[in-house]
């Protein structure tokens, strides 16, 4: 049985101009201890629990910054094609990855398919970050100093 793509069926949000307002009015919210209740059409209330009060500030300062929100399960495991999509980055420079062992994976059973933990690629990605914020840092203290870099 074929295998649905995860990413299609996730939840994206893209920013927009006329929510903007509204979505910047959340910030409030974000003291410690601050509470969010929603309040359906028959009037019963409902209070976010914590964990997805932060997950909603999170997603709304991205909104408010122009970038668009995607909903993902944090233990949900995708194609090398999928983790491509996700990263920017083309499939076999992914299969590289996985060769490598820079992203962990695993083989299905009897077959040559891969599939990737969805945290293994955001940690992958949280590395890289690192190490590219540190070259800029290395890049920057060499202009200054008026070395060649």
């Amino acid at each position: 049985m074929p295998r649905s793509a995860v990413l299609s069926h996730a939840t994206r949000v893209e920013p927009s101009a006329e929510n903007r307002v509204a979505i910047e009015s959340l910030r409030s919210f974000a003291v410690e201890g601050g509470e969010l209740v929603l309040r359906s059409a028959e009037g019963v209330e409902t209070s976010l629990p914590q964990p997805l009060l932060r997950l909603l500030l999170a997603s709304a300062d991205d909104l408010a910054a122009g970038r668009a929100v995607l909903a993902i399960p944090a233990e949900v495991e995708l194609t090398p094609s999928e983790v491509g999509e996700l990263l920017g980055l083309s499939r076999p420079f992914v299969s590289r990855l996985l060769d490598q062992g820079e992203i962990p994976s695993e083989r299905l059973p009897a077959s040559s398919h891969r599939r990737v933990k969805l945290s293994d690629v955001l940690a992958f990605q949280e590395r890289r970050e690192r190490r590219s914020e540190g070259r800029r840092r290395i890049a920057g203290i060499a202009a200054t100093a008026g070395l060649p870099y």
